[in-house]
């Protein structure tokens, strides 16, 4: 915008020439009187405008004017600012970092993990990173430590761990510890998304051998604890049974058995199939019945 402001000084130079220059002198002409007018309020135009930077939504700007950096940002919107300083943008939405890299298990393990993270800049710390790192903070001072940190927590898991449901425990360690070196720079790291994991093509069987083995095994003993509760209930139904026979037979008596032979003759006879009933009696005085019919 530094142009602007010279072009605008150039002008009114030219514009107060015309106009005054021309004024003094004889042959004095109303049509050089006007474009000097002209020019001067172009100028005006120009130099006005380059004190004016527009930061867009979104975005955070830093003052340098010859190479000393304010402190202090300029934010979404219109802003007065010197016309020779630079006004860099930093963009202060969330962005993100994808990674496909090699990353060792705690057996030596070469694994491929494809991994991201979600990120931001704090506006307050815009300056200080453009101080300390420049504009290309992304590739200096994320990208590394994210790489470091994510080989540093895998190679304490195995294989196994990544392969399976520990994959949400690295996720957590990754974020944890990446978040404390990026939030020194002023970045505030949003999350860790695990999307992939490749192992070797051997290990990977290997791994899925053992994680099928280990669930016939819970399936056997989920099986064996189903036959020992259904032994159990067969066991108490035994018992219960056992128990109701022996208050039966304590409360079973002549006459009672009597009276239900009775009971059962009379439903017999009730029959409409029945044609002849032969009642003998037995040798403890209990009639015996016996339908004769179709």
């Amino acid at each position: 915008m530094y142009m602007n402001f010279i072009w605008g000084v150039v002008l009114l130079v030219g514009g107060i020439c015309l106009y005054f220059i021309k004024m003094a002198n004889h042959d004095y002409d109303k049509t050089m009187n006007i474009g000097g007018i002209i020019m001067m309020l172009v100028s005006a135009i120009l130099i006005l405008t380059s004190f004016i930077r527009v930061v867009p939504a979104g975005t955070v700007g830093v003052f340098d004017l010859f190479g000393k950096v304010s402190d202090q940002e300029r934010f979404a919107g219109l802003n007065i600012v010197h016309p020779f300083a630079q006004l860099q943008i930093c963009n202060i939405k969330t962005e993100e970092i994808k990674e496909v890299m090699s990353v060792p298990s705690k057996e030596g393990l070469s694994i491929n993990l494809d991994i991201s993270i979600l990120y931001r800049l704090l506006p307050e710390k815009a300056s200080d990173i453009y101080s300390t790192v420049g504009v290309n903070y992304r590739n200096i001072a994320i990208v590394p430590q994210f790489r470091s940190v994510a080989r540093g927590v895998t190679v304490n898991y195995e294989a196994k761990g990544l392969y399976t449901s520990g994959r949400e425990e690295i996720a957590q360690k990754i974020f944890a510890d990446l978040e404390t070196l990026l939030k020194e720079r002023g970045i505030i790291l949003e999350n860790v998304l695990l999307r992939s994991i490749q192992l070797p093509s051997t290990v990977s069987k290997a791994i899925e051998v053992k994680l099928k083995a280990e669930q016939e095994a819970e399936q056997m003993k989920f099986i064996l604890e189903k036959e020992r509760k259904e032994a159990e209930r067969r066991i108490i139904e035994a018992e219960g049974i056992a128990k109701a026979q022996e208050i039966i037979n304590k409360t079973l008596t002549q006459s009672y058995l009597q009276h239900e032979a009775i009971q059962a003759q009379m439903k017999m006879s009730e029959s409409p199939n029945h044609t002849t009933v032969y009642i003998p009696v037995g040798d403890n005085g209990i009639p015996l019945v016996r339908m004769l019919g179709q």
